[in-house]
């Protein structure tokens, strides 16, 4: 009986990728393969299939099972490969994100496993392969994550900006800075407002930037103009971030591929020499912020 509901929910379209998800994070892989063979058998291996399979190598890297994780991450991407002789990859979103989680899965369990060196030039033939598509950004995080920090801070797209107007990031040098990158949509990004807020006040030589992009949308997901998106974008930084309402926000979706800001928010703190010092996709906490502050201004607050 189980299965027979089972077999029902995969032939309901979008619910073959929450019922995969699920039977995998719970560690019934042998479930989830079934549900994913079952939808397969029905619909063909499409870009829906291969979001939902992808799941499995998800889980696998989540519960550490790094060779497992591997090997679906593998097939997924030969499956992937399979379906983009016939179409590009962003003809639907589903194959980006069943490809892109193969990646990100491919490179992280690498790093896991210990080869941190081949999970990098991996990452970055990957970056380089898909620079063109939706999938950048997500990858390009995942190749932060192992390569960024201890590095020069990559230069901010400054062309376009709400609030105060920016300089570039090079003019910073001396000062410590973190690049607040948030989302109008983005309720997590409210919620870190504060806590930056917070330390800029606690430590007076911090600056904080606060780069952002347009979605080709504003509230409730409507269609907007570029021009109009801009004076939403402003809104809501008004609004929601009063406290950091100095701060310049430029607006350029270059930004975010550059520093693989797939994740809102994502949080980068630069010291006063343009190193990067933390990389960090979400959200974080001021307990958890304060000692990075305190390392990246020298304790001084």
């Amino acid at each position: 009986m189980r299965w027979c509901w089972l077999l029902l929910a995969v032939s309901l379209h979008g619910q073959v990728v929450a019922e995969v998800k699920a039977l995998a994070q719970g560690g019934d892989f042998a479930g989830a393969e079934k549900m994913a063979a079952a939808f397969k058998a029905s619909q063909g291996a499409n870009g829906e299939y291969l979001e939902a399979y992808s799941w499995l190598g998800r889980a696998a890297l989540a519960a550490k099972k790094y060779d497992q994780a591997l090997t679906y991450a593998g097939k997924t991407r030969e499956m992937a490969l399979a379906l983009l002789k016939s179409r590009p990859v962003d003809a639907e979103p589903h194959l980006p994100i069943g490809l892109g989680a193969s990646i990100e899965v491919q490179g992280q369990a690498l790093a896991a496993r210990g080869q941190r060196s081949e999970a990098v030039a991996f990452l970055s033939q990957e970056v380089k392969a898909w620079k063109a598509t939706s999938m950048r950004a997500r990858i390009q995080k995942n190749l932060n994550l192992l390569s960024l920090s201890g590095q020069p801070a990559p230069a901010l797209d400054i062309a376009e900006w709400v609030g105060g107007k920016p300089k570039l990031l090079a003019s910073y040098k001396g000062k410590p800075v973190v690049l607040f990158f948030w989302a109008h949509w983005c309720a997590d990004c409210k919620m870190q407002g504060p806590v930056l807020a917070k330390l800029r006040r606690e430590f007076p030589g911090l600056t904080v930037l606060m780069p952002t992009q347009r979605y080709g949308y504003v509230a409730g997901g409507a269609d907007t103009t570029p021009a109009a998106e801009i004076k939403y974008i402003d809104k809501v930084r008004k609004e929601f971030y009063a406290d950091l309402a100095d701060a310049p926000s430029p607006v350029s979706e270059e930004n975010f591929k550059q520093y693989g800001s797939s994740t809102s928010p994502t949080l980068v703190l630069v010291d006063a020499a343009g190193l990067v010092r933390l990389y960090h996709p979400g959200k974080m906490t001021y307990e958890e912020l304060l000692p990075e502050v305190r390392k990246l201004t020298g304790g001084r607050g």
